[in-house]
């Protein structure tokens, strides 16, 4: 018959402290395992709201040169008097400005470390801390 085995009130001190090692080893092991899967995740996560912003801001540039072109162009020979190509540049600058801002804080807001927090094994590892204290405290009032 093994120390597992034997009944409790004849376990030593000794069995019941490599008992509970023994057992929160293996919980340990279990979080890292879960804590490298999340660290995936978050990798992952990270990626991809990295190449949103970087895409998106490829994108607006591309699309911004082009259309401030058109529009700073259409502006200075219609609609201001005298040809005022520098005050269209200007108004073109404000908007695609406010633009590229917007995209680039949506984009932020997925790289927030709030977003990239492992909340699962957190609260495995609160969970893991208070089953080690009850355990500790019954097998230390049953002895």
């Amino acid at each position: 018959m093994g120390v597992v085995d034997a009944p409790r009130e004849t376990r030593s001190f000794a069995a019941l402290f490599r008992d509970l090692a023994v057992a929160s080893a293996e919980v340990l092991r279990g979080e890292l395992r879960i804590a490298r899967m999340e660290a995936g995740e978050v990798g992952t996560r990270v990626a991809r709201g990295t190449a949103q912003v970087a895409l998106g801001a490829v994108l607006l540039l591309l699309g911004t040169l082009a259309l401030a072109t058109g529009v700073v162009l259409l502006a200075g020979d219609q609609w201001l008097p005298d040809d005022r190509y520098w005050l269209a540049a200007l108004v073109i600058l404000v908007l695609t400005g406010a633009l590229a801002a917007w995209l680039a804080r949506k984009g932020m807001a997925q790289l927030h470390p709030s977003q990239l927090a492992p909340e699962q094994t957190i609260e495995t590892l609160k969970e893991d801390t208070e089953w080690l204290k009850q355990r500790m405290t019954s097998d230390a009032t049953s002895k």
